[in-house]
């Protein structure tokens, strides 16, 4: 089992990575992670710093009530879909709440995610819509609103507003973040190119979807783009250093 400090490490990465991908949001999105060993509580990015501002000082540490309970943070308001998802889903170990462009534009048009490409066919199992609110989700009845759309699967779009996505590590909800958004981008450009033309039957998308979504799969992806964000961030050091 990884200890505490592994764990908020995958925070701050993951918050490295979604960065690098142009997913942030400003300061407005954030991923939790819940504590090893302890699935009543679970360490969350702070309010008012951006992906690529999360320290092991500045870590929230959060009860399912939704309570912040340590850390030097300040509490986001919206935690409620983290508390709720892990109170609703007792596998998920990770969930991540962002704003991603193209995501919110497809939520925004009403459509169903179509298994047309890679990505999209990690979710060929179920992308389901949460309609109740463009707001944002800072109370428990709401965080439970998104836990009971999200139901059994791996994200739900939140219409007009983001995406929430939950992984049984934050590997896996960090890499799904990536492919929704990725998934939601190829779909928009093949509707504005004509219309989406002939699928694939059930079974390649169902082979697929099983080759694609292996947690080793999540694994190594993960450790790649935390490869290149660490690189890019060695490079904007030293170019800085050399001014």
């Amino acid at each position: 089992m990884m200890d505490a400090t592994i764990a908020k490490q995958k925070v701050i990465d993951s918050g490295l990575i979604l960065d690098a991908e142009d997913l942030g949001d400003l300061t407005r999105g954030h991923m939790s992670i819940r504590v090893p060993g302890d699935p009543t509580h679970f360490f969350m990015k702070p309010h008012s710093v951006g992906f690529d501002e999360i320290t092991l000082d500045n870590m929230v540490l959060c009860d399912l009530d939704g309570e912040k309970v340590g850390g030097a943070g300040r509490k986001h308001s919206e935690v409620y879909i983290h508390s709720e998802i892990y109170k609703y889903r007792p596998d998920v170990n990770s969930v991540i709440h962002t704003h991603p462009r193209h995501a919110v534009a497809l939520s925004a048009s009403g459509q169903s995610l179509q298994p047309i490409s890679q990505p999209a066919v990690a979710f060929s199992d179920g992308l389901p819509y949460f309609r109740e609110t463009i707001d944002l989700i800072r109370s428990q009845a709401m965080g439970a609103g998104v836990a009971k759309a999200l139901g059994m699967h791996k994200a739900v779009l939140m219409r007009n507003h983001g995406v929430a996505v939950v992984g049984a590590s934050l590997e896996e909800s960090t890499i799904l973040t990536i492919m929704l958004e990725n998934a939601c981008q190829i779909q928009l450009a093949a509707m504005a190119g004509g219309g989406i033309g002939e699928q694939f039957d059930a079974q390649n998308i169902e082979r697929l979807h099983f080759n694609i979504t292996r947690p080793e799969q999540y694994v190594v992806n993960f450790e790649y783009l935390k490869r290149k964000a660490y690189r890019a961030l060695g490079r904007i050091r030293t170019n800085h250093e050399g001014n």
